[in-house]
């Protein structure tokens, strides 16, 4: 067991793996613009950043965080063990070589639920998600407030596809977490709804959609737009039955 490191939550007990993130306010969020028109240059179905308002500072109890994305090799084990159903991509049922540290993928919001069940931890909440990857000062990446190549497995990576989770070390969070940024986007646990104090509608949320959070190595469009769906705040969303090859999940757990 880890008992309080990052945070100095003296006293904790920390489950192996994970990191504790501290009690306290922190901003989630932006109040950005898209006075340029991009979200409907690139065909977006909702207006860029409106689903990020408003900028506020909500309290989180202390929780942890897996400190790493479940990889396909503990995926494994929970596959064994319950006989859930493995990615389509592994063959037979095995993970394939080379690939055991890899984020697994091709997964759903459900089966990432009952892995984190199974483990005795819960999927994250957006909030708890946002606050690991800003840190205490709100960051809009995990490792500052400029976009960096090479801090994270992001679109303008050479790899094409995913890598061994934790291999950016410059790209971690404040609080010592990693891939929050890129590698595999993250299923969490909420539903697609409006921010409190959002007052612009939209027919997608309470539509039964689950959010995805940190976009993956599959981005693309180039600097600028990466500079934009890496930031901490921006949020995704698919049907919880989909499985997609660059998304992933790690764990939450109450403390």
């Amino acid at each position: 067991m880890v008992v309080g490191l990052v945070c100095g939550c003296s006293g904790l007990s920390v489950p192996e793996g994970m990191v504790a993130i501290p009690s306290g306010t922190f901003v989630m969020g932006s109040d950005r613009v898209d006075t340029e028109g991009i979200g409907a240059q690139m065909g977006m179905v909702r207006p860029l950043y409106q689903d990020e308002h408003p900028r506020r500072t909500p309290q989180l109890p202390t929780f942890a965080i897996d400190r790493y994305e479940v990889t396909q090799a503990e995926y494994k084990i929970f596959t064994d063990q319950t006989g859930n159903r493995t990615p389509p991509i592994w063959k037979n049922g095995a993970v394939p070589p080379g690939r055991e540290r890899h984020p697994v993928t091709f997964v759903s919001w459900y089966d990432a639920a009952q892995y984190c069940r199974w483990a005795g931890k819960r999927l994250p909440t957006e909030l708890e998600w946002e606050k690991a990857a800003r840190g205490p000062d709100g960051l809009e990446y995990p490792w500052g407030n400029q976009y960096e190549a090479g801090r994270a497995n992001t679109g303008d990576s050479e790899a094409n596809d995913t890598l061994p989770v934790g291999r950016f070390e410059s790209g971690k969070s404040p609080y010592g977490v990693y891939d929050l940024v890129g590698n595999a986007g993250e299923w969490v646990e909420d539903g697609y709804q409006s921010y409190p104090g959002n007052s612009k509608p939209s027919p997608l949320y309470g539509a039964g959609l689950k959010v995805i959070r940190g976009g993956s190595w599959g981005g693309g469009g180039g600097h600028y737009a990466m500079s934009i769906f890496y930031r901490a705040a921006h949020r995704l969303f698919a049907d919880p039955l989909d499985r997609f090859p660059d998304t992933g999940f790690r764990c939450a757990k109450s403390l």
